[in-house]
C-alpha cells in the first residue's frame, strides 16, 4: 500500500482535546513560516464535538504556527505496520503575528514571562490516572504485580514510545480503582512540562489502540468507582536552575516566595477549579473521604489536601532542596495543561506580588476541625459542580484577573453550553459520554 508522511500541528483546547490541521510532512519548512488556517470558533468546539455557543460565529481568521523547538515535535514509530504518531504543538496567532488571546499555550506563555520578572521559573510535572480497558477486571488487583502482568505488551510499548518521544518516563504503575493505572514523566519547566503532558496522554492513547484498547483519561468513568485525577507537581527554581522552594528553617520547610506563591493559588483554589477540573464529573472526584481534595487547604503529605507538601529522602547525604516539592491535585486531565499550568502560575505571581504569608498547613482531618478553626486558616470547601466553579470564577475579581477578558469571556461560555448539552441525561449516560470523548 502505498503512503506519505503526514504531520498535524496542533494545539490542547479549551476542551482539553488536541485538534489541529494536518499537512504531508515534506511541507513542514513552508509551514513553520506560514502556519495553517483556522477560524476562531474552531477553539469553542466542546468536548462532545458540538459549539453550543460562539463569540465569533463563522467570523475571523487565525493562524495555527507550529512550534520550532524539537521538543514540541511528536514522531513515534511503534513498528507495527501502522503510520507514525507525528504531531507538533503550536501556537495560534493573529494574522499580524501575535499571540491570540484565547490560545491556551500563548497564555502559558505569557504566564510564564510574568514569572520569570519576579527572577523565577517553575519546574512541573503531571502524574496522569487513566483508565485502560485492554484487562480484565480482576478483584484485588490494586497496585499489583498481576495488574501488570494483566496488562501484557501495553506498559513496555508506553514506556518505549514515551521515550522515543523524548519524555523521560519515570514510573508506570497500577493505581487503586479497577484497571486504572498510573504514569508519570520527569519535570520540566514551564511550557515543556504542559507540551509533555499533552503529549503523554496523546502517546498513551495511541500505545493502547495500537493493541486494540482504549486509555480513558476521563475524570470518572464509572460513578461511584474511583475516578481519574492529575496532579500537578512543582516547584519554584531561580533563573540559573537553583531551588527556591525549600527553607530548612520553616517547620514544614517552606520558603518565603513559596509561601506566597502558594498563598496566591490558595485564595483562589475555589475559583480555579472551574479551570482545572473543568467537566460536569470532575466534580464526583472532589469530595471528602475520597483521597482528591475537596477544600482550599495546603496540607503535610496529605492526599486529600488542595496543595499537598510532598515527602523527600530526609538522610543526611540528600539534597533535600532539589527534591522538595508541591503538588495541586484539584485537577483533571478534561483540562488544557497549558490553561491548568498558566492559571496556577498567574495565582502564584498574583501571592508573590504582594506577598501573602505563608499558609498554614494542617496536619490533620479536615473533617476534624472546626469551622471556626478551618476559617480562621482561610480554608473554604471547593465547588461541588462545574456550574458553581464557574459562578465562582466570575465573581471573583481576583480570579477573573488570571485570565485575558476575550479568554475568560469564551471559555465560561464554551462550559456553560457543555453543562446545558448535559441536562436531563442520566448519571450512566453523562459518564459514558465523557469516557468517550476522554
Amino acid at each position: 500500500m502505498i503512503g506519505e508522511p503526514f504531520i498535524m500541528v496542533c494545539c490542547s483546547d479549551f476542551a482539553g482535546q488536541v485538534r489541529g490541521k494536518g499537512f504531508p510532512a515534506a511541507e513542514l519548512e513552508r509551514r513553520r513560516k506560514l502556519g495553517v488556517g483556522l477560524a476562531p470558533t474552531a477553539m469553542m468546539i466542546n468536548c462532545f464535538g458540538r459549539i453550543t455557543d460562539s463569540p465569533w460565529g463563522p467570523r475571523g481568521d487565525l493562524v495555527l504556527m507550529p512550534d520550532d523547538d524539537p521538543r514540541a515535535a511528536i514522531h513515534v514509530d511503534f513498528e507495527d505496520g501502522t503510520p507514525p504518531e507525528s504531531f507538533i504543538l503550536g501556537d495560534i496567532l493573529t494574522l499580524d503575528g501575535k499571540a491570540w488571546q484565547c490560545c491556551p499555550r500563548s497564555y502559558l506563555r505569557a504566564a510564564n514571562k510574568e514569572l520569570e520578572k519576579e527572577g523565577i521559573h517553575i519546574l512541573a510535572a503531571f502524574e496522569h490516572e487513566f483508565y485502560y480497558d485492554g484487562v480484565p477486571d480482576r478483584l484485588g488487583s490494586s497496585y499489583s504485580v498481576d495488574a501488570i502482568r494483566l496488562a501484557r505488551h501495553f506498559p513496555n510499548v508506553l514506556i518505549a514510545a514515551l521515550r522515543q518521544g523524548g519524555l523521560e518516563p519515570e514510573s508506570f504503575l497500577p493505581e487503586y480503582g479497577p484497571r486504572q493505572y498510573e504514569v508519570t514523566v520527569r519535570p520540566a519547566l514551564g511550557l515543556q512540562a504542559a507540551d509533555r503532558a499533552v503529549q503523554l496522554r496523546e502517546l498513551t492513547r495511541g500505545a493502547a489502540r495500537r493493541l486494540g484498547a482504549r486509555a480513558i483519561f476521563s475524570p470518572m468513568v464509572t460513578r461511584g468507582v474511583v475516578g481519574n485525577g492529575v496532579h500537578i507537581h512543582f516547584s519554584l527554581v531561580d533563573l540559573e536552575g537553583r531551588s527556591v522552594s525549600y527553607d530548612p528553617s520553616h517547620k514544614y520547610g517552606i520558603s518565603s516566595v513559596a509561601g506566597s506563591f502558594l498563598a496566591g493559588i490558595l485564595r483562589n483554589a475555589d475559583a480555579l477549579c472551574a479551570i482545572t477540573a473543568p467537566s460536569v464529573i470532575s466534580y464526583e472526584r472532589l469530595r471528602p473521604n475520597s483521597w482528591s481534595a475537596s477544600q482550599t487547604n495546603l496540607g503535610f503529605r496529605d492526599r486529600e489536601a488542595c496543595i499537598r507538601i510532598c515527602p523527600v529522602n530526609e538522610k543526611p547525604a540528600a539534597d533535600i532542596a532539589s527534591e522538595y516539592n508541591f503538588e495541586f491535585r484539584a485537577a483533571d486531565a478534561a483540562a488544557s495543561p497549558h490553561l491548568q499550568l498558566g492559571v496556577l502560575i498567574n495565582a502564584g505571581v498574583q501571592g508573590v506580588r504582594e506577598r501573602l504569608p505563608i499558609p498554614e498547613p494542617t496536619t490533620r482531618d479536615l473533617t476534624q476541625m472546626s469551622e471556626n478553626e478551618k476559617m480562621r486558616m482561610g480554608i473554604r470547601p471547593l465547588p461541588q459542580s462545574l456550574s458553581e466553579a464557574l459562578d465562582l470564577l466570575e465573581s471573583n475579581s481576583r480570579a477573573r484577573d488570571l485570565l485575558p477578558q476575550e479568554l475568560l469571556e469564551a471559555y465560561i461560555m464554551q462550559k456553560r453550553g457543555e453543562i446545558r448539552q448535559l441536562e436531563g441525561q442520566s448519571d450512566e449516560e453523562v459518564c459514558r459520554r465523557y469516557a468517550d470523548a476522554y
